[in-house]
């Protein structure tokens, strides 16, 4: 049934599943994340499209973690010197060259993460992004529709995808095409990965919250702007990575 309620009642059994398999993941990338961030690392984020949701659940917002940075397809314009109609070209995404500046922008340490989001984890900005963070050594932490990715082929040149790459590998639940409500007359609407990424954002905050309190420490945690003190405590959190939080610069 094509209604709000239809598409409710097709979320709520792939949250539920969500959940239940991706606990071992969000476990060993909490642990990849906590470590990166005790030895004074970042959590870098990107996500191409709508995957950019996913970032942005992860960074600067309030009762998230303080060393975040979202990276984005617009960085090249917006950090870069790229001219801004690179950016009306709908198959950018598709290009491996532009990781190459989108990492150099980044401007990571050695010791910061990397979580990088793709429905599909085929196209060459995601798949040579992934191949830059590995191959200077920082954890590589992705997030993919398992179901999807096996069954499109890769568009990088090496032939490889996001999870072929990839330290931890977590299943956003999304069914291949994304779409959860069928059509009469073929195809479907009503996506689902976006909704899926922020369950996943929020899990892997808890479980790198919680080894944080299990050591007896406390995490660098954002509270609201909008609350009473949120600003003071905020910048005083934020003060201990001048110059590597893009949002502070």
């Amino acid at each position: 049934m094509i209604s709000a309620q239809g598409y409710a009642e097709a979320v709520r059994p792939v949250l539920d599943r969500l959940v239940d398999s991706s606990a071992d993941g969000i476990a060993r990338a909490a642990d990849l994340i906590a470590a990166s961030l005790r030895a004074g690392g970042v959590l870098q984020a990107f996500g191409a499209g709508h995957s950019e949701a996913f970032a942005a659940e992860l960074v600067a917002r309030a009762g998230g973690l303080v060393p975040t940075n979202r990276l984005s397809i617009h960085d090249l314009v917006l950090h870069g010197d790229a001219p801004r109609d690179v950016l009306a070209d709908p198959k950018l995404e598709r290009d491996p060259t532009i990781a190459h500046q989108i990492y150099a922008l980044a401007a990571p340490q050695p010791q910061d993460v990397f979580v990088v989001a793709s429905q599909s984890g085929i196209n060459g900005s995601v798949v040579e992004l992934a191949a830059l963070v590995t191959g200077r050594g920082h954890p590589l932490i992705a997030v993919t529709s398992v179901e999807h990715t096996a069954r499109v082929a890769p568009r990088h040149p090496s032939g490889r995808r996001l999870a072929d790459l990839a330290d931890v590998v977590l299943d956003n639940g999304a069914p291949y095409g994304d779409a959860l409500l069928p059509l009469e007359g073929g195809g479907a609407v009503c996506a689902v990965s976006s909704v899926t990424a922020a369950l996943l954002a929020q899990l892997l905050t808890a479980e790198v919250v919680r080894r944080f309190h299990q050591a007896g420490e406390v995490p660098p945690i954002y509270l609201s702007a909008n609350v009473p003190g949120g600003d003071e405590h905020n910048l005083a959190l934020e003060s201990r990575y001048a110059g590597r939080l893009r949002r502070t610069a």
